[in-house]
């Protein structure tokens, strides 16, 4: 997977695998590879690489709303630094890119992620709700290597923390383990780090590691898309892992806490935005298994501005039919509240729409008939460069 420019979005992280090294992991005594990602962090938020070739360098943003209102510079991300790292990154390690990094081996590629969960770790502290926050973890790298093709093979975690809760720690672990489930892949190992006087009391970090395989003859790489080519979205739960820099800012500007309820629903703000993030790996493997499917974006930071345009060939855009889904409440609440235009938020979330799917005509009409999930038809591919919205 050939892509050498790269572009920096807020809370996306980077999943290309560069090099390798051995290690023992101190949970399982296991022999291991290691993925080596790059990441940079920002204050209380994380600066994400997004490691992709747009045809002309960059992406293009089609809008006309002229309203200002929080960013993410707002919320505390340099997103110049960013941009600054990852050119001295292409620098060190050119060629990497897409959603995951591709190993050969033997006829198949093994495909491999990682990720985090973001600043979203700050409202599992806040609510207390830590066991499903593993799902989160485990949804952030499967999510990624899917878009290949690959089925998911195993994952390994890493949690850190100051003073190790054997309890927190079971029930961030067991999250792990439902979403190794959902994914049907195993949960091979990984490393528990306690570093005294590191994190504060009662908080933790999290990263993860998938792998994946995909015969070579059966790579999902974009190659084949041509205009007229549709886009099938299939529908998030929520805000997923990725913005909650701006959402935090959100939350502290509407002077609303996390027990308070989401306004016009019966949910609080805290279960709204800490749902977990879908995995989609038997959806998108099911829709490859019908046919048609040329290319697949993983809707994590950068939203649809900057995650769809990343499997297209040179010279082709997207049309999104804006009103082609219903928007979630918690989405409208955050932009109502941030005074967030259309353009930040469409380039900040997911706007419920968690992965899309570029498949041909036919295709299309396929899945949208006969699957047993939701899927919604979103938009069609165009000989215009950049994302539009109509």
């Amino acid at each position: 997977m050939a892509t050498t420019t790269f572009s920096t979005t807020s809370e996306l992280s980077g999943c290309a695998a560069v090099a390798g090294s051995v290690r023992k992991s101190r949970r399982t005594g296991q022999i291991s590879a290691t993925l080596h990602c790059f990441s940079a962090t920002a204050t209380n938020s994380h600066i994400v690489l997004s490691m992709s070739k747009p045809s002309n360098g960059k992406f293009t943003v089609k809008s006309s709303s002229t309203d200002t209102g929080l960013t993410y510079k707002d919320a505390g991300v340099d997103i110049d630094a960013g941009s600054e790292l990852v050119r001295r990154i292409a620098k060190m390690a050119p060629g990497i890119g897409g959603f995951g990094g591709l190993f050969p081996l033997g006829d198949s590629y093994l495909v491999a992620g990682t990720d985090g969960v973001g600043t979203k770790l700050k409202l599992a502290f806040e609510t207390g709700i830590h066991d499903t926050i593993g799902i989160d973890l485990v949804a952030m790298s499967v999510n990624d290597i899917v878009t290949s093709g690959a089925k998911p093979l195993f994952f390994l975690d890493y949690f850190a923390t100051s003073h190790l809760d054997v309890d927190l720690a079971e029930k961030v672990i067991k999250g792990i383990v439902d979403g190794c489930q959902q994914s049907d892949c195993v949960l091979l190992g990984g490393e528990t780090a306690e570093m005294p006087d590191f994190y504060a009391k009662g908080e933790y970090d999290l990263s993860g590691f998938a792998v994946g395989i995909v015969k070579k003859d059966a790579v999902i790489d974009g190659k084949n898309i041509v205009a007229g080519d549709v886009l099938i979205g299939l529908p998030s739960s929520g805000v997923h892992s990725n913005g909650f820099s701006l959402v935090r800012r959100v939350l502290a500007q509407s002077g609303l806490s996390l027990n308070d309820q989401l306004p016009g629903e019966n949910i609080t703000l805290g279960e709204a935005l800490m749902a977990p993030t879908v995995i989609y790996v038997k959806e998108v493997l099911d829709l490859i298994r019908k046919g048609g499917v040329k290319g697949l974006a993983h809707i994590t930071g950068g939203g649809f501005t900057d995650n769809i345009p990343r499997v297209f060939p040179n010279g082709l855009g997207a049309v999104i039919y804006k009103d082609s889904w219903e928007i979630p409440a918690v989405f409208k609440w955050i932009q109502r509240v941030g005074k967030i235009n259309d353009t930040e938020m469409r380039r900040t979330f997911n706007m419920g729409i968690g992965m899309v799917a570029v498949v041909s005509q036919e295709a299309a009409h396929l899945i949208l008939e006969e699957t047993s999930y939701k899927a919604h038809r979103i938009g069609e591919i165009v000989s215009d460069e950049g994302v539009t919205f109509c």
